[in-house]
């Protein structure tokens, strides 16, 4: 029976590989990198559907790995999506955020199995949709980011 290698350890995207080239070392940020947190914090305060809230600023080299929601307010009919200017559903879909008090994980596999860096400084923002928000309460949004150093 074959032995395959993942992807991080290959250095390919084809899931079969055997065995990785001469002198092929994993990218450090998505293999023994540090895990960093970018945290925001965000009071509700009837935010309107046509506001973003910027959440990160997270620097070139970066990879994305997973994010945390937490509230302790349920954000309704509000949908809340994760992402940046021109893709604003890069982390996270847009959709209602109902659970108070439950730290739950989100992100894309797409994204986070691309295992790519950021090339430039990435602002993470938030996208409200669908309602406006709750007038009181707390948002609290951990992103997840390996990094080399």
């Amino acid at each position: 029976m074959a032995q395959y290698l993942s992807n991080e350890l290959a250095g390919t995207t084809t899931g079969t590989t055997t065995a990785a080239a001469a002198g092929y070392k994993p990218a450090a940020t998505v293999y023994a990198g540090r895990l960093k947190r970018f945290r925001a914090t965000v009071t509700y305060a009837s935010q309107t559907t046509s506001d973003t809230i910027v959440l990160a600023n997270v620097p070139a080299g970066f990879t994305f790995a997973y994010g945390v929601l937490n509230a302790d307010t349920s954000s309704g009919s509000t949908t809340l999506a994760i992402g940046i200017s021109g893709t604003t559903a890069k982390y996270r879909a847009a959709g209602a955020f109902t659970s108070t008090d439950t730290p739950t994980l989100f992100g894309k596999a797409a994204v986070a199995g691309a295992a790519s860096e950021l090339s430039s400084t990435e602002t993470i923002i938030l996208t409200l949709a669908a309602a406006t928000a709750p007038s009181s309460g707390t948002l609290i949004v951990d992103l997840y980011f390996s990094s080399p150093n």
